[in-house]
C-alpha cells in the first residue's frame, strides 16, 4: 500500500513554506501587495466613469460652499429655496462651463481663427504630455513589483542633463541639437532610476525609501548647488536661481503650427505608449517583468534573473521620468524661456502616480487618464479667471477621482451596482486513500 501524495501546489505536512514563497498572512500586509490590490481592483470602465462623475458632484458641492454670496442665501433657504438653488446652479454651471471651454472647446470661437478654435484642446494635450511619460514610468516599475515614487528626482536629473546639452552644445545643427537634448534627458533619468534598481536588487534596499531620499538629493543638487555655479546660472538673472536658457535650435518644435501650443513631445509620448504596449505583450523582457511582478519566487524558479529584471525595470521607468524633464525644459510649456528653476518638477513626479492608478497601469489607460488630468489643468486656469473659482478645486477633484477609483466597492454601493460574478471552474479532484479491503476488479471497477 502506497501513501497518497499531496495535491499539486499544497504545502508540506509540516506547514513550512517553500523557500522564497509567501509565508502567511503577514505578507498580505506588505506595501507591494496592498498596492497591487489597489491597481488591480475589481474595476471596470463603468466604475471608473462613475468615480469621475461622483468626483465632479463632490466638486460641485465645494464650488457652492466656496461662494460666500450663495451661502448667504442658504441662511433663508426655507423661506425662498428657489433663490438658493438658482444661485447654486449658476455657480456650478459657470465653473464647469469655463472648465469645458478652457480644456476642450469654446463655442464662441467657431467663427474665430484656428488658434482660437483649437487652442483649448491643444493646451490640454500639452499638459497631458508629461503625465503620459510619468504614468508609463510608474506603470513599468509597478508591473515589476516595485513602487517608483522617485519621479521628482528622476525628472530633475533628466532636466539637468537636457538643459546642459541645450545651452552648451550650440555647435550642433538644429535637428541634431534637439535629438541630443532629448537623449540626454532620457539618459539622465535612466541612470538615476538605475541607481534605485541596483540598490534594490543588489543590496536589498527598499525602493520607496531610496526614491524618497534621492528626490531630496536631486532637488538640493539643482537648487542648492548647480543653479549657483557659473556653469549653469544665468548671469542675466542675478536675483534668482535659474539656469541659462536653451539655445533656440534645441527647443522642441511645434506639432500643429506655431500658433498652437503643442510640441513634438506629444508625438514622443505616443511613441512611448506604443513601445510600452509592445514591450509588455511581445517582448521577452516584458514577459519577465510581468512574471517577476506577479510572483518573484515562481519567476526565479522558472529561470528568470529577478535581479536583472528589477534593475532593467527601474532603468526604463527612470528613462520615462527623465522624459518629463525634457518636456519641462525644452517644451513649449516652459514658462522660464526654456531655462530650469528649482521648481522644475511642478509636482509632476507625484501626479504621475495618480495617473498610473487611474489608468490601472495599462499603457492606453494611462493616456486617457493623462488626457483627463491635462483637461482639468488646462480648464482650471480659465475657471479661475472667468468663474472666480479657486484652481485648488481641481486638485481636490483629482484627489477624489483617485480615491473613488481605488475604492470600487464604495462606488458600486453608492450607485447600487451588482458585484461582478466570477465563474468558478469545477473543483479539483480530492485524493482518496486506497481502501485495502476493496481491491479494483479486472474491469477497472471498484
Amino acid at each position: 500500500m502506497t501513501t497518497p501524495q499531496p495535491a499539486s501546489g499544497s504545502s508540506p505536512a509540516s506547514g513550512a513554506s517553500p523557500v522564497g514563497e509567501p509565508s502567511g498572512p503577514a505578507d498580505d500586509r506588505s506595501l507591494t501587495t496592498v498596492l497591487r490590490n489597489v491597481f488591480t481592483a475589481e474595476n471596470s470602465w463603468l466604475v471608473t466613469l462613475l468615480a469621475i462623475v461622483l468626483s465632479l458632484v463632490v466638486g460641485a458641492v465645494l464650488i457652492v460652499l466656496s461662494n460666500t454670496a450663495t451661502m448667504d442665501q442658504a441662511s433663508y433657504f426655507f423661506a425662498s429655496p428657489g433663490d438658493f438653488l438658482s444661485s447654486a446652479w449658476d455657480d456650478i454651471s459657470s465653473a464647469y462651463g469655463s472648465l469645458f471651454r478652457g480644456a476642450v472647446f469654446d463655442p464662441a470661437t467657431v467663427s474665430g481663427t484656428p488658434a482660437q478654435f483649437f487652442g483649448p484642446i491643444t493646451n490640454t494635450l500639452e499638459y497631458a504630455t508629461p503625465l503620459i511619460f510619468g504614468g508609463l514610468g510608474v506603470s513599468i516599475a509597478f508591473r515589476a513589483g516595485m513602487f517608483n515614487i522617485g519621479g521628482q528626482g528622476q525628472l530633475i536629473i533628466g532636466a539637468i542633463f537636457t538643459s546642459y546639452v541645450a545651452f552648451s552644445w550650440t555647435a550642433l545643427p538644429g535637428v541634431l541639437h534637439v535629438a541630443a537634448a532629448v537623449l540626454a534627458g532620457l539618459v539622465g533619468g535612466l541612470l538615476y532610476g538605475g541607481v534605485v534598481g541596483w540598490l534594490k536588487a543588489r543590496r536589498g534596499a527598499h525602493e520607496v525609501i531610496v526614491t524618497i531620499m534621492l528626490n531630496y538629493v536631486a532637488y538640493l543638487l539643482l537648487g542648492g548647488w548647480l543653479l549657483n555655479t557659473s556653469v549653469f546660472h544665468d548671469p542675466k538673472d542675478a536675483g534668482q536661481a535659474i539656469s541659462k536658457p536653451a539655445d533656440p535650435g534645441a527647443v522642441l518644435p511645434h506639432l500643429f503650427g506655431s500658433s498652437l501650443n503643442t510640441d513634438f513631445g506629444l508625438l514622443l509620448a505616443l511613441v512611448a505608449t506604443f513601445a510600452t504596449a509592445w514591450f509588455f505583450k511581445r517582448s521577452k523582457l516584458g514577459f519577465e517583468v510581468r512574471a517577476v511582478g506577479l510572483t518573484p519566487s515562481a519567476a526565479r524558479t522558472a529561470g528568470i534573473n529577478v535581479r536583472r529584471v528589477q534593475i532593467a525595470s527601474m532603468l526604463i521607468s527612470g528613462a520615462m521620468m527623465g522624459m518629463i524633464g525634457v518636456t519641462q525644459t525644452i517644451g513649449l510649456s516652459n514658462p522660464n524661456n526654456n531655462s530650469i528653476a528649482p521648481n522644475i518638477d511642478a509636482g509632476l513626479g507625484f501626479t504621475a502616480i495618480t495617473v498610473a492608478l487611474l489608468g490601472r497601469t495599462k499603457p492606453w489607460g494611462v493616456v486617457w487618464a493623462a488626457l483627463l488630468f491635462g483637461a482639468l489643468q488646462a480648464g482650471g486656469a480659465l475657471m479661475q479667471t472667468q468663474a472666480q473659482v479657486s484652481i485648488e478645486i481641481i486638485t481636490v477633484i483629482q484627489a477624489l477621482i483617485v480615491i473613488f477609483v481605488a475604492a470600487p466597492r464604495l462606488v458600486k454601493e453608492i450607485f447600487r451596482l451588482r458585484a461582478t460574478r466570477v465563474e468558478a471552474g469545477p473543483p479539483p479532484p480530492t485524493p482518496v486513500s486506497p481502501d485495502p479491503f476493496h481491491a479494483p476488479s479486472a474491469g477497472g471497477q471498484a
